[in-house]
């Protein structure tokens, strides 16, 4: 009996509960949610699309990352080149080859070329940079953060320089952020499920027996490096139809910063731990960006100073790295068992996946 069949049967419960819990969310946030709050949700489903980006490197290879948001950078300007206007482009982007000035494709399109386009980049600039291992890796990863940032913050004629790019069509919505980050753990879960997912985790554990058994480490972290990079890349793409703007400082260190607390605070060896870290940092956010505004006290209007959700967000780290360092959910993933109303709703997809073997 094949393994994988196995694999899938005693983990397909994993996906499928979060995507149905993010619709139920979008949902309930589409049906009695406030306009500031559907955007509130959008953000959210386009952090979890990152987050579980970085799980497929990170959590599969043990190696941190610093440099997937650059990912996220190259997916929205190429969105932008793609989505924008002509007329506007030919003012503002003068410096875009000719064909590239004269095109102007739908969301739906440029959406998956942006996608292609950092996952082409991760896969040229991986050959170099999964060759190192542990902290060398780490600082490779920040360096590429670095480059992308300072090339498209200079690059006036190409990405309009520190000035903001406009005229992106703004087309999301609630159900578009939550089909991208159902999109995102569908992909994350296939390839964890999958021969190199598994080959990945054992170079993450073992590392030297691995090598020993024949699996190729670089290989193996490359192609992670590139799914992960495809996944941002669409984020990166989302993200810039949202705003329908985009900056090169969106893409630097707060982002960062902020992706990895989420994955960090979750659990970052397990999807359903990359969805939780999102959804909590998200309602931490939220929460101290209402109190940065101020609530009122009666005659009195109390407002906590700006950075205050940084300052929030990097003791609830420092917290949970000491008292819970596997995450809220311990590196685990959510299933079925625990969830026991779920149980009778998810026979039928047993029966159906037994029946592959």
């Amino acid at each position: 009996m094949s393994k994988r069949p196995s694999v899938i049967r005693q983990t397909i419960m994993t996906p499928i509960l979060l995507i149905v819990v993010l619709l139920i969310m979008a949902t309930l946030s589409y049906q009695f949610g406030s306009r500031a709050f559907n955007r509130t949700a959008v953000e959210m489903f386009i952090n979890i699309m990152v987050v579980v980006g970085l799980y497929v490197f990170v959590g599969n290879s043990g190696l941190l990352s610093f440099g997937h948001i650059s990912f996220m950078c190259l997916g929205a300007y190429m969105t932008a080149w793609l989505a924008i206007p002509p007329v506007m482009k030919s003012i503002t982007l003068k410096g875009l080859p000719t064909w590239l000035l004269h095109t102007q494709l739908p969301m739906w399109v440029a959406t998956p070329i942006s996608g292609v386009f950092a996952a082409l980049v991760a896969l040229v600039v991986g050959r170099v940079i999964m060759r190192l291992s542990g902290i060398a890796a780490s600082i490779a990863t920040f360096g590429l953060l670095g480059v992308v940032n300072n090339v498209y913050s200079n690059w006036d004629s190409v990405t309009g320089g520190q000035g903001s790019i406009v005229g992106i069509p703004p087309t999301m919505n609630v159900w578009i952020g939550w089909l991208g980050a159902a999109v995102a753990i569908a992909i994350a879960y296939l390839y964890a499920t999958s021969r190199s997912g598994l080959a990945l985790r054992a170079t993450r554990d073992e590392s030297v027996a691995a090598s020993a058994s024949g699996i190729d480490i670089v290989r193996e972290r490359l192609i992670a490096f590139v799914v992960s990079a495809f996944i941002i890349g669409i984020a990166g793409a989302l993200y810039a139809h949202f705003l329908s703007i985009v900056n090169p400082g969106a893409f630097y260190l707060r982002t960062t910063f902020i992706t990895l607390s989420m994955l960090v605070v979750g659990g970052m060896y397990s999807l359903s731990g990359a969805v939780t870290g999102v959804v909590a940092i998200s309602v931490l956010i939220e929460f101290f960006r209402n109190l940065e505004k101020g609530i009122s006290l009666g005659t009195l209007k109390v407002a906590l100073p700006n950075g205050a959700q940084e300052i929030a967000i990097g003791i609830i780290t420092i917290v949970i790295l000491t008292y819970l360092p596997a995450g809220l959910t311990r590196n685990r993933e959510f299933s079925w068992r625990g969830w026991p109303m779920l149980r009778r709703l998810s026979r039928p997809v047993q029966t159906a996946v037994k029946e592959l073997n």
